[in-house]
């Protein structure tokens, strides 16, 4: 039987559940979900997507992610490889991990988002030292909510969804506590109302238009950081691979570009080649100064 098209939007934000073969837990130890949180973290960095809500549990995840303009299928599918990549070599197997695709359901409206949220912030009760005390769950994001911890991994945005339950933090946070208990009572259609509150938080989405061409990338390379634009054909010259590297990393996370797209674009190179370009892109950006605020120059120069 042929797969079911997946439902998709890039403007949407999506419940994520991956969960492993039935024979296998997809995390044996508290480090592999560390592991996992490094490669959302780093595929974050590539494609700029949120995540308003996590848990891990032993054979499965949850997540709220906001695609804010990517494709999910290739955000999850990228996250999802690079876990079984590093779980396989980690545990010397081979084979599937994961069970089927990752399911994903569109969310409709912000009270099932709320709704949602609690949903997957009450997954530890399955774990009899935390029924008390769901907040002291590492691998959850719901003591960030609380602000009972930071946010450790650095993957997480919870202002989203707690602004929808009002602009004080202090009150925001009891509200949010309270609605998890009720639906740890099981009476998850309950939904509280929203209370305009002067304070710090904001609920407002702004999503991020994947429309630019790749010829936008380059002249803005040209204008911010002197690129000739010889120099994105031209081999073995170290400048010109860095500059290469992070025109390849732009168009992969600003433009939405397949790897077969940016290879017309370059010319002369394979799609291993570009792979490699795009992950040297994203370590430039993210280790060197003069290039760790080049996506914010280029969102502000579009801004109209």
């Amino acid at each position: 039987m042929p797969r079911v098209a997946r439902v998709k939007a890039y403007d949407a934000v999506y419940h994520i559940m991956s969960k492993s073969i039935s024979e296998v837990d997809l995390f044996r130890d508290d480090n592999d979900k560390r592991a996992y949180f490094d490669i959302v973290k780093k595929y974050q960095g590539k494609y700029e997507f949120k995540i308003y809500a996590y848990c891990l549990m032993t054979n499965h995840v949850h997540l709220i992610v906001d695609s804010n303009g990517y494709d999910i299928s290739k955000i999850m599918h990228g996250i999802n490889l690079r876990y079984v990549q590093y779980f396989n070599k980690k545990y010397k197997r081979h084979g599937h991990l994961f069970h089927d695709r990752f399911r994903s359901i569109a969310v409709k409206d912000d009270r099932y988002l709320i709704t949602l949220s609690a949903y997957v912030h009450n997954n530890p009760l399955a774990i009899k030292e935390y029924r008390e005390n769901l907040e002291a769950y590492e691998f959850s994001s719901l003591g960030v909510y609380l602000g009972l911890t930071h946010d450790k991994y650095g993957v997480l945005d919870e202002s989203f969804i707690m602004g929808l339950f009002g602009k004080n933090v202090k009150r925001a946070r009891e509200k949010y506590f309270e609605f998890v208990n009720i639906c740890n009572e099981k009476k998850m259609k309950k939904i509280i109302e929203f209370e305009d509150q002067p304070g710090e938080y904001r609920s407002e989405r702004i999503i991020l238009r994947r429309e630019y061409s790749a010829e936008d990338i380059i002249k803005f390379m040209e204008e911010t950081i002197g690129l000739d634009r010889k120099m994105l054909h031209m081999k073995y010259n170290r400048k010109a691979t860095e500059y290469r590297a992070l025109a390849v990393f732009l168009m992969r996370c600003l433009c939405g570009y397949k790897y077969k797209e940016i290879c017309e674009v370059i010319g002369g190179v394979t799609l291993s080649r570009v792979s490699k370009l795009c992950n040297i892109g994203y370590e430039l950006i993210m280790t060197r100064d003069e290039y760790k605020d080049l996506i914010n120059k280029f969102l502000d120069r579009k801004i109209i």
